[in-house]
């Protein structure tokens, strides 16, 4: 059996909608993860906001929007009146739960039980779809098997035993739709699995069931070897192995949510991003297998907090890094990359929150410089140190580049420079021309 996985854009229309039936219907046996339409969880946010505000008039002028867009999406997708009236039926009632939170004390529970509305409804809406089409298929209820623990990770002992429980009751099934993202607490109640949880999801389920393969499927066909929001000509990477997408998730490629990969890589189970638009498109094989001796990808993260920190030689250098790093743990701030010298330690983190009060403590034991709006350009691939020259080449690309802060060593995968915000397409484009551009190969191949 495999696990697809289809996010917001991929349904988001009712075109696209019918576009992703066209692609599961096939006769293999399949659990298929769908997201809320693309819009509907940002505007539920706001809803839940005003909701919080005591503000029931502009999210109403909210409500009533994502209402009319629904209205309008069911009459294309829909032939029959039927089913037009059974899908405006499920999804008004859907509505008017979300509104019943406007006139009641507000929380963070309530809040996650509205975002949850926007996947009970697209699940409905394909599956009512599909029953239009005379096609067969059960919808799973991911909140009757999708649970996470009292520390928030998901509790597989659980998922699998419900789930297989749930397959069990149908099996002259070959198709199945649950949605993603949702889940429910140790507690019983509505959660969900933070934004971009669908992809976990689907790895969740994927290693629940011991699942062939697990499918992305985006609006992109497979994970580029650059962001091409800056870099023309970039080109989908065709394989990658588990640490090289991770780093490269981590570090910026949005088609991947960092956290799909563990499941899936701990349970041997390959991973493929396809693109919906583009059926036919080979995409991007996520496995245990890694290509020797080859640079895959770059990409680049935003909103980078570079911290360095030089000692003022008032305690020992051993309970000097001790400190420093006890107090990023204390202030709950992890720390992306670290270099470090016989008189200091350079940090970079991505989320600034708690960096008044860091500076505060450190300030004490050392001489401290924060600079903000910096960027992460991270290269990946197989770089191991045997791999002469490799660096070198890196950092050639960069020449004409201000570089804050090189990590290379940490990882056998990833080689990662802190630079300025206002440099990142700059570095971004120097480094496609030098590490994956035609010329390039053509002038190292003949070389070699």
């Amino acid at each position: 059996m495999k696990v697809l996985k289809f996010g917001g854009t991929s349904v988001g229309s009712a075109q696209r909608i019918k576009n992703v039936a066209s692609i599961i219907s096939d006769r293999e046996e399949k659990i298929v993860v769908l997201s809320a339409m693309s819009g509907t969880t940002n505007s539920l946010i706001e809803i839940s906001e005003c909701f919080r505000k005591k503000n029931p008039e502009k999210a109403n002028t909210i409500l009533t929007s994502l209402e009319q867009s629904y209205v309008n999406h069911i009459e294309e997708l829909y032939k029959s009146d039927f089913y037009k009236e059974k899908a405006m039926q499920y999804t008004l009632e859907r509505f008017q739960y979300v509104w019943s939170f406007s006139n009641m004390p507000f929380s963070v529970f309530d809040e996650k039980e509205i975002l949850a509305q926007g996947e009970l409804i697209s699940t409905f809406l394909m599956t009512c779809y599909l029953e239009e089409q005379g096609i067969k298929a059960v919808l799973l209820p991911a909140l009757n098997f999708m649970r996470i623990t009292t520390d928030n990770e998901p509790d597989m002992e659980y998922i699998s035993s419900h789930l297989k429980k749930l397959l069990s009751q149908y099996k002259d099934t070959n198709l199945y739709i649950t949605q993603g993202f949702i889940c429910r607490n140790a507690y019983g109640s509505v959660d969900n699995l933070e934004r971009g949880g669908s992809d976990y999801t689907a790895s969740l389920i994927g290693a629940a069931i011991k699942a062939e393969e697990i499918q992305i499927w985006t609006d992109i066909d497979g994970m580029h070897n650059n962001d091409p929001r800056f870099v023309d000509d970039t080109a989908p990477v065709r394989q990658l192995n588990f640490d090289e997408a991770a780093k490269l998730a981590h570090f910026g490629a949005k088609i991947l949510h960092p956290t799909c990969i563990l499941p899936a890589k701990e349970n041997n189970i390959p991973v493929r991003l396809l693109n919906a638009l583009q059926p036919s498109a080979s995409g991007t094989l996520i496995s245990n297998t890694a290509e020797k001796g080859a640079i895959k990808a770059v990409a680049a993260k935003d909103g980078i907090t570079y911290i360095k920190i030089k000692s003022l030689h008032t305690i020992p250098t051993p309970h000097f890094l001790s400190i420093v790093f006890d107090t990023f743990y204390n202030y709950n701030t992890p720390v992306d990359m670290v270099t470090t010298s016989d008189i200091g330690v350079s940090v970079t983190i991505d989320n600034d929150k708690h960096i008044d009060e860091i500076v505060n403590e450190l300030k004490q034991y050392a001489t401290i410089v924060v600079e903000k709006n910096m960027v992460i350009i991270c290269v990946v691939g197989d770089l191991e140190w045997q791999n002469v020259g490799f660096e070198a080449r890196i950092i050639n690309a960069l020449k004409d580049i201000p570089v804050r802060m090189i990590s290379y060593g940490g990882s056998n995968s990833n080689v990662s420079l802190v630079m300025k915000k206002e440099d990142k397409v700059h570095a971004l484009k120097a480094l496609s021309e030098h590490l994956f551009s035609v010329s390039t190969k053509n002038r190292l191949s003949s070389v070699s």
